[in-house]
């Protein structure tokens, strides 16, 4: 493995450690909400609060979901650096832009076959 490639994984793997905190307290938050909605007599339908506590459980679920999805495309972005086809499109198998990897570290495919989807 190269410098470069050396710098890309450590920088992945940074990411991919402040993603894996992220879900954590997400998922902590979530239990707490869970909780905290189970202990008391709450009723969702009836109670003025329940649509808060309905809503912010889905948003939290959502934000979580989207968490969990960046950990796995960071997590493929990864095993893409120890393969040797970091940057390199999936579809065409052109160079990924610079450009496009700084501002999505995970990108499998360049702009060109992104924007086919």
């Amino acid at each position: 493995m190269n410098s470069e490639s050396s710098a890309i994984r450590a920088d992945l793997l940074r990411r991919r450690d402040e993603t894996a905190s992220q879900a954590t307290a997400l998922e902590g938050d979530l239990r707490s909400l869970f909780e905290a909605s189970r202990s008391s007599n709450a009723d969702d339908e009836h109670d003025p609060e329940g649509s808060t506590i309905a809503f912010e459980r889905a948003q939290l679920t959502a934000v979580l979901d989207a968490t969990r999805r960046r950990l796995t495309e960071l997590d493929v972005a990864l095993s893409r650096v120890d393969a040797g086809n970091y940057g390199v499109c999936e579809r065409c198998s052109r160079p990924i832009p610079a450009e496009r990897l700084a501002a999505r570290p995970s990108a499998r495919t360049c702009v060109a076959c992104a924007s086919r989807r």
